[in-house]
């Protein structure tokens, strides 16, 4: 697979879960999963181990699960808050520290 969307990632994600009968109507355990994925990849970090990537695909794949399950077109979704937070300014306040001037 090369050159593949949020839609095709989301499209085959979802078909493998279909194919292999895992959870696609629980959207309360998918996060839990999700959130197991993501502390995975975090230890895998940690740790240095060499299935970072892997682990990190992980995340993505319950992702987009998620979002199919709930009937969000996640490319969409990312396209439109990737241009609302390119469009949005920041000054750094007395700290320094970079404080949000605009939505």
């Amino acid at each position: 697979m090369s050159d593949l969307t949020i839609r095709d990632v989301q499209a085959a994600a979802w078909a493998n879960k279909l194919a292999k009968g895992f959870n696609t109507t629980d959207t309360a355990l998918e996060f839990g999963l999700l959130t197991g994925e993501v502390g995975e990849a975090f230890t895998a970090w940690r740790k240095r181990l060499p299935d970072l990537g892997e682990e990190l695909a992980d995340v993505l794949l319950y992702l987009v699960s998620l979002a199919e399950m709930n009937g969000i077109d996640l490319q969409a979704e990312v396209e439109a808050k990737l241009a609302k937070n390119t469009a949005r300014t920041y000054e750094a306040d007395a700290n320094g520290v970079l404080v949000k001037t605009s939505n």
